[in-house]
């Protein structure tokens, strides 16, 4: 268990009776109250004295209880696994916050975020453009406040948006979207080119904003695990583990060890049949199509084996509050199928990358510098492919990761290549975990029942999905139905930073780089 002893202190010293209540929950978190105005100077020392970052703010309506609103900031040290979670209250009339956008990006888009759906202002922001809010939305119209009413009937007025023109000898403007070819979801993008050199992308999203978090609100905990594996259609395991995990720590109950293993053995299924699919996808986009078939033909045998061991081909149902929902077929012989999918395809992987016209399509495209990467709290596979070394499985293990070694890919170039490879090492790493958790395995029970949740305290849960950390924060009321749920899918961090890697790009590399990103349009707008 980590020593907070040592940041008590600073807090004791730096900050004195501005932060109160100090209490060390679930061993590695530190619980805390902090007034108003320190939030900023809490993140700086957090930052310069034990390099923990900011990674999840999440507002909540407790007027009706206490007469205030509620903003949580949770901050994470991935060197020593653990969390420092401050809490402030806000006055139920004219809520304010200072903006904490100018120290660290991410913050402005939790910001926007919470203005939009709260009604909560973050005063200093230099950014006061609406997140979620499109501009027909009635402006007293704030959705996660417990006493918004279903609003009167509105409807676009078709004023466009008030994007920020480039303007210059030669610039002019692309517009695609918000509609697009296929079933892809709606996003609109706008290129601001000269030529074909892409110079600005602006990028608008919440065109399929549903509500989900709201959707949450007074349902039985339990009931919140379907709900959660919709959020995103191919991060299924991803939302409804990190959901689960979050109720397990609020009732301190321990999770067999069987299902913990079980359930690495899920999560690594979900990461294999998407990269695979992302391989041959991207290799599409360089004009072979080859690639593609041959990768699609190996995510379709991998959904069939999903389908053998939960049920349903995205592994719908595969997990539960407590554990899993059921046990693995005895007569599956899942890791010689993983062996055979491997090797076929390490096979197209190496014709792929041996051919030259496709290599120097993905060599240098939608370059992400690692500065920038971090600038914008990028996770997952984007992250590790722009030289940042970050793995939930590792930094924050959960589940039997801490029992299973792998090595986590790393590169540096930050292009379309470096994120393909992380990619295909991924893949290897999967195979080998899964085996790994076989070979393993105890037995024992599938599932614990969950404890009584205390009313009004949270609890969040953390996992590595296919594309990055995904995080789910709940609070249950005094019946213990949902009062809370906030979702952090990594599509929200991630989408900003396409436009900076598409810069001094053509255009007709767009559709190569935003494949190699692949962000999730429905996990972003909830």
């Amino acid at each position: 268990m980590p020593d907070f002893s040592r940041l008590q202190k600073q807090l004791a010293e730096n900050f004195k009776d501005r932060v109160q209540n100090l209490r060390v929950v679930r061993g590695n978190e530190l619980h805390f109250r902090v007034t108003r105005g320190n939030a900023i100077r809490l993140a700086r020392m957090l930052r310069s004295e034990f390099q923990a970052e900011l990674i999840l703010m999440v507002a909540t309506d407790r007027r009706a209880g206490t007469g205030h609103f509620e903003v949580q900031y949770i901050f994470a040290n991935s060197r020593e696994n653990w969390f420092a979670c401050a809490t402030k209250e806000l006055p139920a009339e004219n809520p304010t916050i200072v903006s904490m956008a100018t120290f660290y990006y991410p913050a402005s888009r939790f910001e926007r975020e919470i203005k939009d759906l709260f009604g909560i202002q973050a005063t200093g922001s230099p950014d006061r453009r609406p997140l979620v809010r499109h501009g027909f939305w009635p402006e007293d119209f704030f959705p996660l406040r417990k006493d918004t009413t279903e609003p009167p009937q509105f409807e676009d007025d078709g004023t466009p948006f008030p994007f920020l023109p480039v303007s210059g000898e030669g610039v002019y403007e692309i517009p695609v979207g918000p509609v697009h070819a296929g079933i892809i979801e709606p996003g609109h993008f706008r290129f601001s080119v000269v030529g074909e050199t892409v110079i600005d992308l602006k990028i608008r999203l919440y065109f399929t904003h549903k509500g989900t978090e709201k959707l949450f609100e007074g349902r039985a905990p339990a009931e919140g695990v379907e709900l959660a594996e919709r959020i995103s259609g191919d991060t299924t395991i991803g939302h409804s583990l990190a959901y689960c995990q979050a109720l397990e720590k609020l009732s301190a109950s321990e999770v067999p060890m069987r299902a913990q293993y079980l359930r690495v053995v899920l999560l690594e299924m979900e990461r294999l049949y998407n990269h695979i699919a992302d391989f041959g996808m991207i290799a599409n986009d360089t004009g072979f199509p080859v690639a593609h078939s041959h990768c699609f033909r190996l995510r379709e045998r991998l959904l069939r084996l999903n389908k053998r061991i939960t049920g349903n081909r995205l592994l719908r149902g595969g997990l539960v509050p407590g554990g899993v929902a059921r046990d693995f077929p005895s007569d599956l012989p899942l890791a010689a199928e993983l062996d055979a999918i491997l090797a076929d395809f390490k096979e197209i992987v190496d014709i792929s990358l041996s051919n030259t016209i496709l290599m120097d399509r993905l060599e240098g495209a939608g370059t992400l510098s690692q500065q920038t990467a971090v600038d914008h709290g990028v996770l997952g596979y984007v992250a590790r492919a722009s030289g940042i070394d970050v793995d939930v499985r590792r930094d924050h293990p959960f589940d039997a990761y801490h029992a299973l070694k792998f090595n986590v890919p790393v590169f540096k170039s930050g292009d379309v290549y470096a994120r393909t490879m992380v990619r295909v090492e991924e893949i290897h790493e999967s195979v080998s975990l899964i085996k790994r958790a076989l070979s393993q395995l105890p037995s024992g029970p599938l599932v614990a029942p969950l404890r009584a949740l205390p009313a009004f305290e949270p609890a969040f849960g953390m996992v590595e999905g296919w594309r990055g950390a995904i995080a789910h924060w709940v609070m249950v009321d005094n019946v213990g139905k949902l009062f809370r749920v906030k979702v952090k899918d990594p599509s929200f961090a991630n989408w900003p930073a396409l436009s900076f890697a598409l810069l001094k790009n053509i255009v007709p590399d767009f559709p190569l780089c935003n494949k190699s990103f692949n962000q999730s349009y429905s996990g972003n707008d909830l």
